[in-house]
């Protein structure tokens, strides 16, 4: 009975997780190219409105990678960045995609940092550029300037970067740093909604660039993602099924005489 009961707790530790939050960390299936990480409340960033008690991050600082997104202008070029994809999930027929995100930025001016996120279908192609937000010396931080709009319904929208305080670990020697006498700061949380338009299978995708330097990063943290309402990973109807059996059955093995 002991065996019975060690393989069916395996099988329901198997099945996707259903926190919606990263109090864990970032999930295994999830794929960071560059510097991903999680924290909790820090410096210029608080815990996200309806989050956990972690929220995830991306940030060019101590990135090696090349995380750029096509469509994006301004002199100069990208130079470094990082990105995350979620792991894949279903969504029907106009389902309701919802996140929170912050951008904080170092670099006050000149050289235009930016963050995004994209939902991607199953290939990895993209469906729709949801977010975008971009360092600015002057006028709004979101949407970003000189990138194509953003698709999802962006609240409060526009933004303009709360001025002169960069105190975020995640920015690494960048933090409590700012380039010239621009708008350095943090976005503070804004709210992410967009309707899925077709039934397919999708990843989100975060992700923030350099500007034309490797000096004076900037980040993108994010939380309490849900798609009708339901966490990420949203489950496969299969999968559910065999976790709400799983589950169940332990109740009963429990309660039977040993």
């Amino acid at each position: 009975m002991k065996t019975r009961h060690f393989l069916l707790l395996a099988a329901v530790a198997a099945a996707p997780a259903f926190a919606g939050t990263f109090d864990g960390g970032i999930p295994a299936a999830w794929r960071c190219h560059g510097r991903c990480g999680t924290s909790p409340a820090d410096g210029v960033v608080p815990l996200a409105p309806g989050g956990g008690s972690a929220y995830a991050w991306v940030s060019s600082a101590g990135s090696t990678g090349q995380a750029a997104l096509p469509g994006v202008g301004g002199t100069g070029g990208p130079s470094n960045g990082s990105s995350l994809r979620s792991v894949s999930f279903n969504a029907a027929a106009g389902s309701a995609l919802d996140f929170h995100f912050d951008y904080v930025t170092s670099d006050g001016a000149d050289f235009g940092d930016y963050a995004w996120t994209r939902l991607l279908d199953a290939d990895n192609t993209p469906v729709a550029l949801l977010v975008t937000a971009r360092s600015n010396a002057n006028g709004n931080t979101i949407p970003g300037f000189d990138m194509p709009a953003p698709e999802a319904t962006l609240t409060p929208f526009p933004v303009e970067v709360a001025h002169g305080q960069t105190l975020w670990s995640p920015l690494g020697t960048s933090s409590d740093r700012c380039y010239g006498s621009g708008a350095c700061g943090a976005t503070g949380w804004v709210r992410a909604q967009y309707e899925i338009a077709d039934a397919g299978t999708y990843r989100l995708e975060f992700g923030v660039t350099n500007w034309n330097d490797h000096n004076f990063d900037s980040g993108l943290a994010f939380d309490a993602i849900t798609v009708d309402g339901a966490p990420l990973p949203v489950p496969q109807p299969a999968q559910y099924a065999m976790l709400l059996a799983g589950l169940a059955l332990l109740g009963r093995l429990k309660g039977r005489p040993q």
